[in-house]
């Protein structure tokens, strides 16, 4: 049988759409009966006959200049300046941010089909709106907002300010007078232009591996393209309509009041002290114990995942099997995602230039940060943003803040008493942003991949969103920091994460000492306790598995207070009784409710500083106090 006669016979075998979602779609091209939610379901998680048709006529696909538009990129910074206040409210509270790309990918076709709509009904005529331009408005939204959630305004950078200076104790061995930077717009956003971009062009020659070669999934990615596809199908506008009910309906049931009593409710009701000898260096270690126990057994599992893949891929790197030859479709996404590639000299002296580039610019911020540390922490970079990228394409588990913990360790403990900290917190800062922008990047390639986007228009949208995050983040950061009580171990903005950076930079510098009477015995009950908890899950049934506590969401209450806990335990029940009533609507309408949520909650907080920052007071504040 000859190549081309294989092909079609595979075509004929294995194009057929699966026996649920050819039903599905049959239900949904029926004119005569009601539409099945469960139909119009299956075929917004399939992507619906979209990519089959857009692989059938290639000239429809337009080229990358026509994929970025000028309403595109005025789509992506509303929407990333949006996220951005969500993300940043997220990460001054609790820390934890989940991951938004499909609710970005959801709000940027609302907005971009209502605006073509609109210029219509008004006899304007405009350019279609395709998958494509809806792919790289996503891309460059994310990469906006994104520089808010790695940038470290609630972590390793806040960690840097005279507050958590002060908070992690002034006398203590290693946090020495005069370690700290307060908060400024000006070397904020220089640092970031300094360290963000390098990410981008970090993993680009390794773009046909990562997607084509290896056929990661990516899962956010994947699924992110997949609600595209679903968009841009004839029934596309019904279920963008669908989620974003949902999602209206939980903005407005979220936003409403300036705060939360449960907010005031704490864990532990003895009263902090400043000194990390007291309670609160309990609280802080403890929560690190717990954090380091979950992070270090993530990674060696997924770096042991990822060798384990690698060796599975190079021992069939050469066998041919029938069914690996590529149906009409995906030869036409293999051709549109390498037609467009950008040059791998290019990107490697990019790589080599923007390297330079923070060589000098990072010791002019930080005399404590030599030129030395940041060549060394660009060699090592690469590396450990494969590493991240390649786990993340296989388990959609971002581990770049413990590559950055990694590298926190290394630098405090090699730059010694004196300069320690902010070594470490600033080469923390270095090597996750460039981990994590070059994981995120191969998602949206993904992304970029299935719903037959041109990788050139997709890195052009990157760049553009980070620059744009670059400007937006730091004075996202300064709306909260100027209005709020940021930092407070008493209040509502706490930013653990801060304080934890922090400490594990002294950690990092003085050892075991750095820690409170018997915390040390203490801290490796929980860090056992994590690994334990850790190997229940896996290796219990799942019925069972499932019943057993994150160790990472237990840590953060011990400095965020329960009202974090509150919260997540009653969405938890809520989802759990969604399942119990209707599973297939649930899968489908939870992640539609928890960004309705999210979103709903952050975008209360615009008014709410602009109310700050006018001294006016709420008319009705609920909260629970000792009565001592």
């Amino acid at each position: 049988m000859t190549q081309e006669r294989r092909r079609r016979h595979h075509q004929q075998r294995h194009h057929r759409p699966p026996p649920h979602l050819e039903l599905a779609m049959a239900h949904a091209r029926d004119g005569g009966g009601r539409h099945d939610e469960e139909a119009e379901a299956a075929v917004c998680l399939e992507g619906g006959d979209s990519e089959a048709g857009a692989a059938r006529g290639a000239g429809r696909v337009p080229p990358w200049r026509d994929q970025l538009t000028a309403r595109g990129m005025v789509a992506s910074l509303a929407v990333g300046a949006m996220y951005s206040v969500i993300v940043m409210k997220l990460c001054l509270t609790t820390g934890l941010v989940p991951t938004l790309n499909v609710s970005a990918a959801l709000i940027a076709f609302v907005v971009l089909r209502g605006w073509t709509q609109t210029l219509a009904r008004l006899g304007v005529a405009t350019r279609p709106f395709t998958r494509q331009e809806n792919t790289v408005v996503q891309t460059c939204a994310v990469a906006c907002y994104s520089i808010s959630v790695g940038g470290g305004f609630g972590s390793f950078l806040l960690g840097l300010n005279k507050r958590t200076y002060e908070m992690a104790g002034e006398q203590t061995e290693g946090n020495v007078p005069g370690s700290y930077k307060e908060p400024g717009i000006g070397w904020m956003t220089g640092f970031l232009f300094a360290v963000s971009f390098v990410g981008i062009v970090a993993l680009i020659p390794l773009r046909k591996i990562m997607i084509i070669d290896y056929k990661l999934t990516y899962p956010s990615g994947t699924a992110t393209a997949v609600l595209i596809n679903g968009f841009h199908t004839t029934h596309g506008d019904a279920t963008a309509n669908k989620c974003m009910d949902s999602q209206n309906a939980l903005q407005s049931a979220s936003s409403g009041a300036y705060s939360s009593g449960f907010i005031q409710v704490e864990t532990i009701v003895d009263i902090p002290e400043s000194s990390m000898r007291s309670l609160q260096g309990y609280k802080a270690f403890i929560c690190i114990a717990l954090i380091l126990g979950d992070g270090l057994y993530n990674f060696v599992k997924i770096v042991a995942f990822t060798v384990k893949s690698l060796l599975d891929k190079s021992r069939l790197k050469n066998a041919k099997k029938e069914e690996d030859i590529p149906v009409l479709d995906e030869i036409h996404r293999r051709d549109v995602f390498t037609r467009d590639s950008i040059p791998a000299w290019l990107a490697y002296s990019g790589y080599l230039a923007l390297s330079v580039i923070a060589v000098f610019a990072i010791p002019l911020m930080f005399h404590e940060m030599k030129w030395y540390y940041v060549i060394i922490s660009y060699l090592l970079a690469p590396a450990l943003g494969f590493c991240n990228a390649y786990g993340t394409g296989l388990t959609d588990i971002n581990m770049a803040y413990n590559y950055g913990k990694i590298a926190l360790f290394i630098l405090s403990a090699w730059a010694g008493k004196d300069s320690g900290v902010v070594a470490g917190l600033v080469g923390c800062g270095l090597v996750k942003s460039l981990v994590s922008i070059s994981a995120d990047l191969m998602h949206d390639f993904k992304t970029g991949y299935l719903t037959l986007t041109s990788p050139r228009s997709m890195i052009i949208a990157q760049a553009i969103g980070t620059a744009m995050g670059c400007v937006i983040g730091p004075l996202t950061f300064f709306l909260f920091y100027k209005a709020f009580d940021i930092g407070n171990p008493d209040g509502y903005w706490k930013a653990p994460y801060a304080l934890i950076y922090r400490n594990m930079a002294i950690l990092g510098v003085q050892g075991f000492s750095a820690l409170p009477l018997h915390c040390l015995q203490l801290c490796y009950g929980f860090f056992g306790f994590a690994v334990a908890a850790n190997l229940m899950r896996d290796l219990l049934p799942p019925k069972y598995g499932k019943w057993v506590p994150l160790p990472m969401a237990m840590g953060v209450p011990f400095l965020v207070g329960a009202s974090f806990a509150i919260d997540m335990c009653v969405g938890s029940l809520i989802v759990f009784i969604w399942h119990m009533m209707d599973r297939s609507k649930a899968a489908l309408m939870v992640p539609a409710v928890a960004s309705g949520l999210i979103c709903g909650d952050g975008l209360w907080i615009f008014p709410e500083s602009l109310l700050a920052l006018a001294k006016i007071s709420p008319p009705l504040c609920m909260a629970f106090k000792s009565t001592h």
